[in-house]
C-alpha cells in the first residue's frame, strides 16, 4: 500500500482531511466554534505563534464566509470545505518523522472526537445541519431530506383529540 511519510496510509490522510475539513464547517456559527477554532489553529500552527495566528484568521474569513453565503450558501460551504480538506492533507502529507507523524494524527483524531461528541446545529432559511440526532414530523404530504450523523425518526406526529380542535 501506498504511504504518505513514514506511517500514515493514504487513505487515513485522506479521511482524517475530510472528517477535519467537516468539523470546520459544521462548527463555524455555532457554540462549538471557538474551541475549534482555537485547536485548530494550534494544530497547523505546531508550536509557531506566527502560523497559528495566520490559521485563525484563516477560519475567521471561513466562518465570515459561511455566514455571508447569500443564495450561493450551498456553494460557498462546499469550497470552503474544499480548501479546509486540502489544508489538512498537505500538512498530514509532508509530515516525514515518525514520532512527529503519530502524534499529529492522534491529536487530529483527538480534535475530531471531541468535535463529533459536541452536537453542532445550524439552521439557514432552508436547511439545518444536526450533528446529534434529529426527530422530523412532515405532515400532509411534506418531507425533509438532509445528511445525518446521528439517527433520524421520522414520525407523524400524533393526531389532536377532537375536543383539541
Amino acid at each position: 500500500m501506498a504511504r504518505s511519510g513514514e506511517g500514515v496510509l493514504l487513505d487515513e490522510v485522506a479521511t482524517l482531511a475530510a472528517a477535519g475539513s467537516a468539523a470546520v464547517i459544521a462548527a463555524a456559527g455555532t457554540d462549538a466554534w471557538q474551541e475549534l477554532r482555537q485547536t485548530v489553529a494550534r494544530w497547523f500552527g505546531r508550536g509557531d505563534s506566527g502560523r497559528e495566528q495566520r490559521e485563525l484568521e484563516r477560519l475567521d474569513r471561513t466562518a465570515d464566509a459561511l455566514r455571508t453565503g447569500g443564495p450561493d450558501e450551498a456553494d460557498v460551504r462546499i469550497s470552503e470545505q474544499s480548501a479546509w480538506r486540502t489544508r489538512f492533507e498537505m500538512v498530514l502529507e509532508d509530515m516525514n518523522d515518525g514520532d512527529r507523524d503519530r502524534a499529529a494524527v492522534e491529536q487530529l483524531r483527538t480534535l475530531l472526537a471531541a468535535t463529533a461528541a459536541t452536537p453542532a446545529v445550524r439552521a439557514g432559511d432552508s436547511s439545518m445541519v444536526v450533528g446529534g440526532n434529529a426527530n422530523i414530523h412532515a405532515r400532509d404530504g411534506g418531507f425533509a431530506a438532509g445528511v445525518v450523523k446521528g439517527e433520524v425518526h421520522n414520525n407523524t406526529p400524533p393526531q389532536p383529540e377532537p375536543t383539541q380542535g
